[in-house]
């Protein structure tokens, strides 16, 4: 299925944040904007966007923004228990900075679970593999018949 991907992470990294925009929430409107402008342009009408709070309900207007009124919006939260979290946190984060992650990780997880949408479609990670957590994201969207990964 012809799709484009933007990693929300990138669209707003920018030092130091514009005085008017301190969450960067401006310039990452207008780069998604530009980027999906340019995907458009090619044909394509279907967009992954990737960002940890991009299913909070505020976040609609950016993409109706870039994107046009005309727009379905399906919101994937991909969700782990907090031993599954951990676990994954202690493998990527070395050093100092584990007890920090640890502390965001679980306020993000209560702020998410508390605040998206009743139709977020919630996704559990715990002891699945990619592939079978990519079949249930992509029968979300209701893109294409589920297909062996």
């Amino acid at each position: 299925m012809a799709h484009a991907l933007i990693d929300g992470d990138f669209m707003g990294q920018i030092h130091p944040a514009p005085e008017d925009d301190p969450h960067r929430s401006e310039i990452t409107a207008l780069n998604l904007a530009a980027v999906w402008s340019n995907y458009a342009r090619l044909g394509h009408s279907r967009l992954i966007y990737t960002n940890t709070l991009c299913v909070m309900p505020w976040a609609a207007s950016m993409f109706t923004r870039a994107m046009g009124a005309d727009l379905r919006i399906v919101r994937i939260l991909l969700t782990a228990s907090e031993r599954t979290a951990r676990e994954r946190l202690v493998h990527r984060e070395l050093g100092s900075e584990l007890d920090q992650e640890l502390a965001n990780s679980a306020r993000k997880a209560r702020f998410l679970d508390e605040g998206v949408p009743t139709d977020t479609v919630r996704v559990a990670t715990d002891d699945r593999s990619v592939p079978e957590i990519a079949r249930e994201v992509i029968a979300a969207t209701g893109w294409a018949a589920v297909t062996e990964m």
